[in-house]
């Protein structure tokens, strides 16, 4: 039995692989630069989307959002308020978004006129990193309302990010962050990672965020 479920799921994943390197590209072919944001549930993940968005556009770039959950589309109505194109992607219980589905959301789309697709997955931070979902970079979010451990306790996901945002950086006091242990663990799961500390609520580290796009938007 175990060796089925291997089997099944090594299938799954090879089919998910496939499909996502036909759309890296298609996203290629468009020019538009693609990330998928990942986090427990809670992170801040929507907020920071939600400032992203609207500065990207505040600055004549052009940036939609695919939003994945597993029910309701409350995030896709918050996120529109940025005035970006933004679609919902329910799972309906699964705990993780996967190429099929995005391909699928984004029938109709016209990705050339697009600067950025940001994809915010499932909040999870456990099956999402087995899934490529076409994207140029995977953005991992820790909050500073979470445990500075939880890179070591989630390995694969913070081996497999480029870059790791710890959000709600200004409530690091009130909680008595260890900002030096969250660093500490995320480079013992992947050394030399960049590593931005933001606030969606005062906009602190914002700056920083939208330019380390504009770079990754240049490569």
């Amino acid at each position: 039995m175990t060796a089925r479920i291997v089997d099944v799921r090594q299938g799954v994943l090879s089919k998910n692989d496939a499909l996502a390197a036909d759309l890296r590209q298609r996203f290629h072919a468009a020019g538009v630069t693609v990330l998928n944001l990942v986090s427990s549930p809670g992170a801040g993940k929507t907020a920071l989307l939600e400032r992203t968005l609207a500065d990207l556009l505040a600055r004549g770039r052009r940036a939609a959002a695919l939003v994945g959950d597993l029910a309701t589309e409350n995030d896709a109505r918050r996120l529109a308020r940025s005035g970006a194109p933004v679609r919902q992607i329910v799972t309906a219980g699964i705990c993780h978004l996967e190429a099929e589905m995005v391909a699928t959301h984004l029938a109709g789309w016209d990705l050339a006129a697009l600067d950025f697709l940001f994809i915010e997955n499932v909040g999870n931070l456990v099956c999402p990193s087995g899934y490529d979902l076409g994207e140029d970079a995977r953005v991992v979010l820790l909050s500073t309302t979470e445990g500075e451990d939880k890179p070591l306790k989630y390995p694969p996901m913070f081996h497999s990010a480029h870059l790791a945002l710890l959000t709600k950086i200004d409530l690091a006091e009130a909680v008595e962050f260890d900002r030096a242990a969250a660093y500490a663990a995320i480079h013992a799961v992947r050394p030399g990672m960049p590593i931005l500390e933001t606030s969606a609520r005062t906009g602190q580290g914002i700056d920083a965020w939208l330019a380390w796009l504009e770079t990754l938007a240049e490569m």
